[in-house]
């Protein structure tokens, strides 16, 4: 069954709109989606567009009251502002309820606000499906040579694979401009890796960074190593784009 989650703001006019299509358009297999206002309007111009030129499906957003949504059940109410927490949280007493606080884009009315404001919900709802999801990575860490070569076997992931052999780990944002892929392509790869066990995820700070899993078995690393050496010149451009990334996420050192 999937798990329901409710996005509000004040006017459900940019934000939640915005939140609403990325989880969907990310994780509609695990979640059901919706979004609501304390306030409603409509959906701002400059919210849908910014969601289309990024390749989401903006077909069936519309503005709605927090009044029409109240008496279903929701498992996830994230508000996305202070205000929208404050007005809101009586009515839903018996969901788990998120606070983000983010910027609204609407008051500049600039492309650029909101293309913003899409880049951080897009971090923060990536980070609540991977903390929220059911987790599908085997737990007894019994290597099928079956799934891993299929896991492989998409010239995507595997390129991705050798990026994190290079670089030890890296974070959905880094792997999403060294293959200059979108973020939802970039985690559905990455959740076929979890799941055949190749890779593992750790939280630090706001990012989630990903390595090889520590129970790899070695006929796997040294198919992944052989491959490495065959094709040094594979990921040449990635490894470049990556290198002119900016604002890349400062790494701490683990404890």
């Amino acid at each position: 069954m999937r798990r329901r989650v409710l996005f509000v703001c004040t006017a459900n006019s940019a934000r939640s709109l915005m939140a609403e299509a990325l989880l969907r358009e990310m994780a509609g297999d695990n979640f059901e989606v919706a979004s609501a206002g304390t306030n409603p309007g409509s959906p701002h111009p400059l919210a849908i567009r910014v969601l289309a030129d990024a390749g989401i499906p903006t077909e069936g957003l519309s503005s709605k009251s927090v009044s029409q949504v109240t008496p279903e059940h929701w498992d996830y109410v994230i508000t996305l502002c202070d205000k929208a927490a404050r007005e809101c949280r009586p009515s839903f007493e018996s969901s788990q309820k998120i606070a983000w606080d983010c910027a609204d884009p609407v008051p500049d009315n600039h492309y650029d606000a909101f293309s913003r404001t899409l880049r951080e919900l897009r971090e923060r709802i990536s980070l609540f499906v991977l903390v929220h999801q059911k987790q599908t990575t085997p737990q007894s860490h019994h290597y099928d040579p079956v799934t891993v070569f299929k896991a492989l076997g998409d010239e995507r992931r595997l390129t991705m694979v050798l990026l994190i052999r290079e670089h030890r780990e890296l974070c959905v944002c880094e792997l999403t401009a060294a293959l200059g892929e979108s973020q939802p392509k970039i985690s559905r790869h990455l959740a076929t890796l979890r799941e055949a066990g190749l890779l593992a995820s750790e939280r630090r700070g706001q990012w989630i960074h990903y390595r090889f899993h520590p129970d790899l078995p070695h006929w796997v690393l040294r198919i992944v190593n052989e491959a490495a050496e065959a094709s040094r010149d594979r990921i040449g451009p990635e490894l470049h784009r990556l290198a002119r990334m900016e604002d890349r996420p400062v790494r701490e050192p683990c404890a």
